[in-house]
């Protein structure tokens, strides 16, 4: 027989989606039970290289959700109710002071997950953590029975927020569509061998490839590219073909000319190290079937051309994701079931999604946690209101 918490509302998953949600339910006046079967918000602590990368300045809800590769439509609604400013909000009144980066990203200015996640469990003082992993959601009479290892529970409500395929397995028994799952933000894998490059990093490099084009830093690999921009690559096509080809120009600024007119008796590849990391330089010119100590003087036309046309066409065919890097998953439960105000599902009453169960993924920067503090907080909203 299901025992009863003295709760009418189970969150299933102590992550940030799981804990925005708590925060705003306890807030309006009730405390949930969250189920985490670890510590809460542990996956808060690697965010940002450790630093927690909490949000995004950009305070334009449709500039915001243009940085969803899946879900951007439907965050319109979201980040109309919560968006940049409301987050920022719920941190200054957990006493998490913050800054913004050059590049926008808005980081604690203790420069610390850990402080976040102490500041946050102290924000949710009087809800009950149960350390027990949830097996199954059944609709009962009246509500739901929360079937865990340990035992059964009984909820009026219940808000699904946890990552990965436990959850998905949940939605899916009780009636959702689950998108399935890819790799997104992550490296790729190269069919080219690049591993004479490995640890090479070039920035603001141009990437061509599905008829989009991306700037931004590369990072090369053992076995393929890593970087920023690579990971929107990756996230942009999570759900295409593969192998896929993208093409990168290095050439962005670069009058090889003039370094070869200035510079008549050096050798190609110091003057060409100028402009590009020694290493790329000198793959460049293998490949170009180019004496790498031939002098600057003696580089004609034709070698010229020969250079740059392998430089601002540097192709690789991606053939794999690889593994480690900053690895988001997208897929999860279909938002055409989905209520993008409340959160609450459209096949089972009293049912909500928020977080990364959802069919959204975004960049890198902030987006994945803004999208866990928004739809925590509309999922809670949703609960209120029928109190």
């Amino acid at each position: 027989m299901a025992q009863e918490l003295k709760s009418k509302v189970a969150v299933i998953g102590g992550g940030p989606a799981g804990c925005a949600c708590a925060y705003f339910l306890k807030q309006g006046g009730i405390l949930p039970v969250v189920f985490e079967k670890t510590s809460p918000l542990k996956t808060l602590l690697p965010t940002g290289g450790g630093r927690c990368n909490l949000a995004h300045a950009e305070f334009d809800l449709r500039e915001l959700a243009s940085n969803y590769p899946r879900g951007e439509k439907f965050l319109y609604s979201v980040f109309s109710r919560f968006g940049t400013s409301e987050t920022l909000e719920m941190f200054e009144k957990m006493g998490v002071k913050t800054y913004i980066q050059d590049d926008m990203r808005i980081f604690p200015t203790s420069n610390s997950s850990a402080d976040v996640q102490k500041a946050f469990l102290n924000a949710l003082s009087g809800v009950k953590f149960q350390k027990d992993n949830v097996m199954s959601v059944k609709v009962c009479s009246g509500g739901f029975d929360v079937k865990c290892e340990k035992s059964s529970y009984f909820f009026e409500k219940v808000v699904i927020a946890i990552g990965g395929h436990s959850a998905f397995s949940i939605a899916e028994n009780l009636g959702h569509n689950v998108i399935p799952p890819r790799p997104a933000l992550t490296a790729l894998k190269t069919n080219e061998d690049l591993s004479s490059l490995a640890g090479v990093s070039v920035k603001n490099v141009r990437a061509e490839f599905a008829n989009s084009i991306l700037t931004g830093d590369l990072l090369f690999t053992h076995n393929g590219v890593s970087g920023p921009v690579v990971y929107q690559i990756s996230s942009i096509m999570a759900r295409a073909q593969m192998p896929y080809k993208v093409v990168f120009d290095f050439t962005s600024g670069i009058d090889f000319q003039e370094l070869l007119n200035s510079n008549p008796h050096k050798a190609v590849k110091n003057v060409l190290s100028e402009v590009v990391p020694k290493s790329l330089a000198e793959f460049t010119l293998n490949k170009c079937g180019v004496d790498e100590n031939l002098e600057a003087c003696k580089v004609d036309g034709k070698i010229r051309d020969k250079i740059l046309a392998k430089l601002a066409g540097f192709q690789i065919e991606a053939v794999s994701t690889a593994k480690g890097g900053e690895v988001v998953m997208s897929g999860g439960v279909a938002l055409g079931e989905v209520n993008s105000k409340t959160m609450e599902s459209k096949l089972v009453p009293d049912l909500y999604f928020c977080g990364e169960v959802l069919d959204i993924d975004g960049f890198c920067g902030g987006f994945n946690l803004q999208n866990c503090w928004s739809t925590g907080f509309l999922a809670a909203q949703g609960i209120l209101a029928k109190y």
